[in-house]
């Protein structure tokens, strides 16, 4: 009976030490949300699981030069958040692998649909409207008009007082190019970039920094996604936030799995993990009031709703596709980068 016994308390040790081996490890994470979400999320899941995240803070438009970078010789594991159309970008030059998670179908219709899209090669885990914020004491003191729409951003008045971020290296900013583009036309829309220009102070590197530089008084509006806006007045800052009246676009904030990933198991752990109700109701403690992803999941009494907001049926296959991108992007350099401020 001992012997059976020690027998039996061997082998489940056996079972439980093999078992751990192979959830235990390293994940090579990037995230392209807000620094503050990004190190929630490496806690919340380092105290979860026996994997040990490293974790690089990149903008979507940077993380997919750097993952195609590194296409023969993969570094990365998994790309968590940032906008979905670098997703669909990667998924579509092959850089991102497939995976079906079990919880795909606990999401929202839009998040499923990216997948979709993409051939399951990335998720949708939230959503966010386009807009701007603008800080409410700089207005005052200056006699500024809310502007209420994209065409009030061309008063003269705000010549030197706008920021946004620069879309080669941020997906917002690109976004907010292929909303355009989609609302008023192409050439339309080039023509009202090069008269925005005259207003923009400085195109960013990140696609939260203009608002971030509105709420510290150094700009007196920053085009953002609403909720990076929303976020500057969560913590006390004079930003109101606000949707353009013309319409606007959206992201799908996505996540997806690196084709020919080092610790794809840890990546797959992260990826259901990440998708859970419990993770994604969190998002709020760090200020980040995007629409969750699963049906499930709270949402935040902060986050725009996209039932208030006049959005456009954004197409994120065709902007999302690498030739359409870089042919937006190209024409961007040509007509306003060389001609900015």
């Amino acid at each position: 009976m001992k012997t059976t016994t020690a027998a039996i308390l061997l082998m489940a040790g056996t079972a439980l030490t093999t078992t751990t081996a192979q959830a235990a490890g390293t994940l090579n994470l990037i995230c392209s949300a807000d620094v503050v979400i990004c190190e929630q999320m490496k806690g919340d899941f380092e105290k979860d699981h026996d994997i040990k995240v490293n974790m690089v803070r990149l903008s979507s438009g940077e993380t997919y030069a750097k993952i195609r970078a590194e296409a023969r010789n993969p570094k990365t594991d998994i790309w968590w958040a940032g906008t979905g159309d670098p997703h669909m970008q990667a998924a579509s030059d092959g850089l991102t692998q497939e995976y079906k998670s079990p919880l795909l179908d606990q999401l929202q219709d839009w998040a499923q649909k990216q997948a979709e899209g993409s051939g399951f090669k990335t998720v949708g885990v939230y959503a966010g409207a386009l807009g701007w914020g603008y800080n409410t004491e700089i207005f005052k003191t200056k006699g500024f008009t809310e502007p209420k729409c994209w065409a009030d951003l061309l008063n003269p008045a705000f010549k030197g007082e706008i920021q946004i971020a620069n879309p080669n290296s941020s997906g917002t900013a690109y976004t907010a190019l292929a909303s355009l583009v989609q609302i008023m036309g192409e050439d339309q829309a080039y023509d009202y970039l090069k008269k925005l220009n005259a207003n923009i102070s400085q195109y960013t590197k990140s696609g939260s920094a203009p608002v971030k530089a509105a709420a510290r008084g150094e700009t007196a509006i920053g085009i953002v996604f609403m909720h990076d806006a929303v976020a500057q007045t969560a913590e006390g800052f004079p930003v109101k936030s606000v949707a353009p009246c013309e319409g606007t676009g959206y992201e799908i904030g996505s996540m997806s799995i690196v084709k020919g990933a080092k610790n794809l198991d840890n990546a797959k752990i992260w990826y259901d993990w990440a998708l859970t109700p419990a993770v994604q109701s969190r998002m709020k403690d760090a200020k980040s009031f995007q629409l969750p992803s699963n049906k499930s999941a709270e949402i935040p009494k902060e986050a725009p709703r996209f039932e208030d907001i006049k959005l456009i049926d954004y197409d994120f296959k065709t902007y999302g596709d690498p030739a359409k991108r870089k042919q937006l992007l190209e024409r961007w350099d040509r007509e306003i980068s060389a001609n900015a401020n």
